[in-house]
């Protein structure tokens, strides 16, 4: 019997809505999973629940309210937006997921299966490799099929942070979003401890410092933080920025372990004492804006750097669902259908 392929895109995921239970949710399921906080259950379970999930959802459910639209959320309204896109350009069927809360990927593997698919090109919809993000989302996919639909065959998008298609999109995308006159460009990622660098490099060779701006290092498939700078040197060298006008840092903290550096929030407050007063940043590690982008840098960020002598803050938005992106999703999905 021939085989009907189909697309899954897969994102990080929202709470269902700005109420404090729902957020609480959403929460409950993103820091439980020993991907993102890679503790022993039993610790895991005594610092999510009996600790972070106190207090954390109120504040959370605020912020998310900054940002919410009247569809809903950022990060899925722009899913469904690469979805209705993309699938006018594809002779095949096209579902999103989300690795936490709704649509889940095990909703998004049903709603292909249900339309005839038994091969499924599943896209993880992060540029850079990282255990909490494109491990994560293999891993449940795996275990959906497992469980539900053992005779389907998953395929998978690998990461896309130094692909020439993407390079040339991202680049395009921020020099239109460029300010004339800017001191710098800031490249802001998500950020994940270090220890996370050492438990996804099977070589055993990564060291977390210069390392990863050299080449040719065995760890750099799996190294997160060299992704990031490799993304940030190959868009810079497209746009012709000199290395003097970059800053690359790391976003988004949880918790009192080292994350990879140099930190957002630090970097922030110590620009405008090195002459940085009018900047611009970007934060390649989402495609997607969401509460991450909008809220804690577009907001928070803008904050800090002002708050330390900074006069002009511009945040430039992420794909999102520009049709140079579209095209990249395509020709990415298309190499594997």
């Amino acid at each position: 019997m021939q085989q009907k392929k189909g697309i899954l895109l897969v994102n990080l995921g929202s709470p269902k809505s700005t109420n404090v239970e729902d957020v609480k949710e959403y929460l409950d399921e993103f820091l439980m999973d020993e991907k993102v906080i890679d503790y022993r259950w039993l610790f895991r379970a005594l610092l999510v629940r009996g600790i972070i999930l106190k207090t954390r959802p109120k504040k959370s459910a605020a912020a998310y309210k900054t940002v919410w639209t009247e569809e809903g959320s950022p990060l899925i309204v722009y899913t469904k937006k690469i979805k209705e896109k993309l699938q006018p350009l594809v002779s095949v069927p096209v579902e999103i997921g989300m690795r936490y809360a709704e649509p889940s990927i095990e909703t998004g593997i049903r709603n292909l299966v249900e339309k005839g698919v038994t091969e499924i090109v599943l896209f993880p919809l992060y540029p850079q490799y990282a255990m909490s993000t494109t491990e994560t989302v293999i891993d449940k996919a795996e275990e959906v099929k497992l469980k539900y639909f053992p005779s389907i065959k998953l395929s998978y998008v690998k990461p896309f942070y130094n692909r020439e298609i993407y390079i040339d999109c991202l680049a395009e995308s921020i020099k239109e979003k460029l300010p004339v006159l800017y001191d710098a460009l800031q490249f802001s990622y998500h950020g994940v401890p270090e220890r996370h660098l050492y438990k996804t490099d099977p070589t055993k060779t990564c060291k977390i410092d210069n390392c990863c701006q050299e080449k040719n290092i065995p760890a750099h498939p799996f190294c997160y933080r060299h992704q990031c700078f490799e993304t940030t040197r190959l868009v810079g060298e497209k746009l012709g920025i000199p290395k003097e006008k970059i800053v690359i840092s790391f976003q988004s903290r949880l918790g009192k372990d080292k994350w990879i550096e140099p930190y957002t929030d630090a970097t922030l407050k110590s620009l405008p004492q090195k002459g940085v007063k009018n900047l611009a940043i970007c934060c390649p590690a989402f495609v997607s804006d969401c509460l991450e982008t909008l809220e804690e840098i577009s907001v928070e960020g803008k904050e800090e750097f002002v708050h330390a002598g900074g006069e002009h803050f511009h945040y430039l938005p992420c794909l999102n669902d520009e049709d140079r992106w579209i095209q990249v999703v395509k020709e990415l999905c298309e190499e594997l259908l």
